[in-house]
């Protein structure tokens, strides 16, 4: 399933499929339970005698590939061409949080249990928790106990410490509100839209200073679109129903070698 996910966001809105937002949801009794340990491609458990004999050095040179391709896959989530929305219920564990911290917005179900579960089995979280929960939530006390004991944390405190936006008022709910933001967006300027996921990412890892001029450098050339006109077409007409708004056209698909 890494593979997968990989591939999948390196493709949607890349394809000129005209998708302006993905809702990534789980199916089943939670959004994700974590990693199983007994899968023996991560080589968590028991080994064959053959495997241990060989030298420790050799074993890091032949893991560590594995890490760095699964990281890759998450970052997928991340760098996905259009804004992710992650709607999550249930147990979100481990690998949940890692993949949940890629997503652009997150919103949950009043029942959802979280945790940082890794330290817990271990090991240290190895494929974006410990890089991206700190930049979501902050680099306080509270990101560090959350991390260094795997202890659970609940929907409420969830959206107290900012790592969703929102809570849905019921479980049934939680799709239908989080639809609705995925709507909200794809009402947008898929070039706006575009532009501000690029800066929000790109402003996040590096200086106020570059962060303004990734942006000018952006807009420079982004202000020249036709969208700017249909978008003061549309706020111009505050009565209008949003099914009479100005459609804006897809982006192209991406060109590659």
């Amino acid at each position: 399933m890494w593979r997968e996910i990989g591939e999948a966001f390196r493709l949607i809105g890349s394809t000129g499929d005209g998708c302006r937002c993905v809702l990534m949801v789980g199916h089943g009794k939670g959004f994700c339970a974590g990693i199983d340990v007994s899968d023996p491609s991560f080589g968590l458990m028991s080994s064959t005698e053959e495997e241990e004999e060989v030298d420790v050095a050799r074993k890091y040179l032949k893991f560590r590939p594995q890490i760095l391709e699964m990281q890759s896959c998450l970052t997928a989530v991340e760098q996905c061409s259009v804004p992710v929305v992650a709607a999550i219920h249930g147990s979100c564990i481990g690998a949940g949080v890692d993949l949940t911290c890629c997503a652009d917005i997150r919103v949950c179900a009043p029942s959802t249990c979280f945790a940082v579960r890794e330290v817990k089995l271990g090991l240290a979280a190895d494929v974006g928790t410990l890089q991206r929960l700190p930049k979501i939530i902050g680099h306080g006390s509270r990101v560090r106990e959350l991390c260094l004991t795997g202890q659970d944390f609940d929907a409420a405190e969830a959206l107290r410490i900012g790592f969703v936006s929102r809570v849905s008022n019921t479980d049934a709910d939680l799709l239908a509100t989080a639809r609705t933001i995925c709507q909200k967006i794809a009402h947008n300027s898929p070039v706006a839209v575009a532009g501000t996921k690029l800066s929000l990412n790109y402003s996040r890892d590096h200086t106020v200073q570059d962060g303004l001029d990734h942006i000018a450098t952006y807009n420079a050339a982004a202000l020249m679109t036709d969208d700017l006109i249909k978008a003061f077409q549309n706020a111009a007409s505050s009565q209008k129903q949003e099914h009479d708004a100005v459609i804006f056209d897809n982006l192209q698909r991406h060109s590659r070698l």
